[in-house]
């Protein structure tokens, strides 16, 4: 079995830490470099929820998309529901890597597996990392149908192929549109509204789009925009990533076994639609 040193080797090599933003808090969080690994757990959040079902595999590392501690802190104690995340990873023996904006711009990276997820064929990086030649890496992707469809159809295929949530799918744009191109970001993305026009697109999909960031949007062009919840758009990177365990485990002969957490943790949990409310 590997010790953790060599995974987290590993899994830099997939996500370079200094990709991240700069802003970000990705890499190991808790873990002892020596402990061996032989069961790894994926999620979008570390949360109580997914550090208990970890304890509960029996997994020795938990890789997640989101950061434990965004912001500094002054504290780990239990009695704070992050503190107490770390007190039972540590007393657990579990060690907690993130992988966030790292894993946002790699190649392929989180958005890649939200176009696989949709069956979309990816064209390029909406916004490419200047620092690839190969001008594949960068934020969110430009993507084309292989077939046009309306916005309707394309928000039902969402609704269908991403992970279920209490908010579905919302919409602005005409339903009947034709969509041939669409830009994705997983997770936040009303702050890449410049480049989606840019990238002249027919719609636009990612998560947790405010008020008037999408009403100034929709006021520039007939862009259409659909906004999913924000874990539902993250979570295909979690099997994407897992297979590119199996492969790195396959290759070095580590036999390590990867799950994927099918836990919702998305926070909103129903969904009551107003009456008469627009279809």
């Amino acid at each position: 079995m590997p010790r953790l040193s060599e995974v987290i080797t590993a899994l830099d090599a997939l996500w370079p830490p200094s990709r991240a933003e700069d802003w970000d808090a990705v890499g190991t969080v808790c873990g002892d470099p020596d402990q061996e690994v032989s069961r790894v757990l994926l999620a979008v959040d570390p949360v109580q929820e997914t550090v208990d079902e970890a304890v509960g595999l029996g997994a020795d590392l938990l890789i997640t998309h989101h950061p434990l501690y965004l912001r500094g802190t002054t504290t780990v104690a239990a009695s704070t529901f992050k503190g107490r995340v770390v007190h039972t990873l540590i007393r657990s023996g579990v060690a907690l890597h993130v992988a966030h904006t790292n894993a946002d711009k790699a190649d392929p990276g989180v958005s890649d597996a939200l176009a696989g997820a949709l069956d979309l064929r990816v064209v390029r990086p909406l916004v490419p990392d200047p620092t690839d030649p190969d001008g594949r890496r960068g934020l969110g992707r430009v993507c084309e149908l292989e077939h046009p469809v309306t916005l309707r159809e394309f928000a039902a295929r969402a609704a269908e192929r991403l992970p279920a949530t209490a908010q579905g799918i919302r919409v602005a744009g005409d339903p009947d549109a034709t969509v041939r191109t669409v830009a994705v970001s997983g997770g936040s993305g009303d702050s890449l509204f410049g480049d989606v026009r840019a990238a002249g697109v027919d719609a636009f999909l990612t998560a947790d789009l405010r008020h008037h960031p999408a009403s100034e949007a929709r006021a520039h062009s007939p862009l259409a925009l659909l906004d999913a919840a924000h874990w539902a758009t993250e979570w295909p990177w979690c099997e994407l990533a897992a297979a590119q365990l199996d492969e790195i485990s396959d290759r070095h002969g580590w036999d390590l076994r990867v799950h994927v957490s099918q836990a919702v943790t998305d926070p909103w949990t129903h969904h009551s639609p107003s009456p008469g409310a627009p279809n």
